[in-house]
């Protein structure tokens, strides 16, 4: 398996820096980022109970959408400092349309699936949890809407925020060399969105789930975290890191702790006694949609940390037990794509039997499955880039 973790650049991009720049820490926590998103898709899984969600204000999709822009800083900015920004543009363009494909693939897919199972175990409820039950009652709008991305089900709302915001930040990239000006304009972008609720829109409810308008801030910050000019010669030294200081780990520390703290009050039926009515109005509205400020700052706080706890050349990060998430990390649409089909899957079996065997069964099965995805999707990508056998043409002295 480690034979087929790529070396070079960290991002899902056009460039592709030697061995020695990749940073196997954003491969490693994206792909355990996407095993924990097929977690939380699962119902009544009870390994969900000890996610990102329940201990903390965030959860494994603002790691995904920071590393995310991390990921595009690295690429997409060297690409812009090699080649120009048109060249970088018009890649991260593209890179929206494979996206957008996968979308939609993944759209049709899952609707046919979640709709056939409705069908066949008489339970309706799937298609009104699941909003699908638009796409029974109105097929051809719904379809349409859905190509425009003004229709998102649940569980199929993270590519189209991946899109928004890669296609937002193919006009911004020059911005990338004064990044006091682009995290200027991304956090005022921010406070709008989330003070006049701006939103795109949305075909049932108004707005995107994600809003790309607030979220946009968490990867631009990414994107200034990965993006390191060319210094003289083109040699591209390493992303920068924010210094290690101790009253700032020492304020992520407490963040954290009292991100902590509000996850577990917030999961208890009755509010104790003892606590202050404005705190407990406060838990209640950090919301996802937005990206409220405390789900913004823990994500920070805790990429602080890490980056700082686990060096960029831990031995652990090559070992056996950490390639598996590496691997998945480094191929992570095909992955979230499998795992937003075996998810449904997964509630299928658990609706049937809930005990200890089948949770193991759904959740090392499905890890399994996803790491044999990016298996296959690294196999595919080192014979695409192996050189070509030469064709051999037939000699003059042989019989016809």
């Amino acid at each position: 398996m480690r034979g087929l973790i790529r070396g070079g650049d960290a991002g899902a991009g056009p460039a592709h820096a030697p061995a020695s720049g990749r940073d196997l820490r954003v491969d490693f926590f994206r792909g355990l980022a996407l095993w924990f998103i097929f977690i939380d898709h699962i119902p009544g899984n009870r390994l969900g109970d000890l996610t990102l969600r329940n201990i903390a204000l965030c959860d494994a999709t603002e790691g995904f959408v920071l590393l995310a822009g991390y990921a595009a800083g690295l690429a997409y900015g060297a690409a812009m400092d090699r080649r120009g920004w048109v060249f970088a543009a018009a890649t991260l363009l593209r890179r929206c349309g494979t996206l957008y494909v996968a979308h939609i693939f993944l759209f049709v897919v899952f609707a046919a699936q979640v709709g056939y199972s409705a069908s066949l175990l008489d339970a309706p409820a799937y298609l009104d949890e699941l909003q699908l039950d638009p796409f029974r009652d109105q097929p051809y709008v719904a379809l349409l809407q859905a190509l425009l991305l003004r229709y998102q089900p649940a569980f199929l709302d993270i590519l189209p925020l991946y899109i928004a915001l890669l296609a937002l930040l193919a006009p911004l990239l020059p911005l990338l060399r004064r990044p006091l000006t682009l995290l200027g304009l991304s956090a005022t972008l921010y406070l709008l969105a989330r003070g006049l609720d701006l939103n795109l829109p949305n075909w049932i409810d108004g707005g995107w789930f994600f809003n790309p308008l607030a979220w946009q801030l968490l990867f631009v910050t990414g994107c200034l975290l990965g993006y390191v000019p060319r210094g003289p010669g083109g040699v591209r030294r390493p992303p920068p890191v924010v210094p290690f200081r101790q009253d700032l780990a020492a304020g992520a520390v407490l963040v954290l702790a009292l991100g902590a703290a509000a996850s577990l009050l917030a999961r208890v039926e009755e509010p104790p006694d003892w606590l202050p009515e404005r705190l407990g109005l406060l838990l209640t509205t950090v919301d996802k949609n937005a990206l409220h400020p405390l789900r913004l700052v823990s994500v920070l706080a805790m990429a602080y940390l890490l980056a700082h706890a686990v060096p960029r050349r831990a031995a652990w990060l090559r070992s056996a037990a950490a390639a598996p998430f590496v691997l998945m990390g480094q191929h992570g649409l095909p992955v979230f794509c499998t795992g937003i089909f075996l998810s449904f899957l997964g509630r299928l079996a658990l609706e049937q039997s809930d005990r200890g065997p089948m949770q193991l069964a759904v959740n090392l099965g499905g890890l399994l499955a996803l790491v044999g995805v990016g298996l296959v999707a690294a196999w595919y990508r080192q014979r695409e880039k192996a050189p070509a056998l030469p064709v051999a043409t037939p000699s003059s002295t042989t019989p016809a």
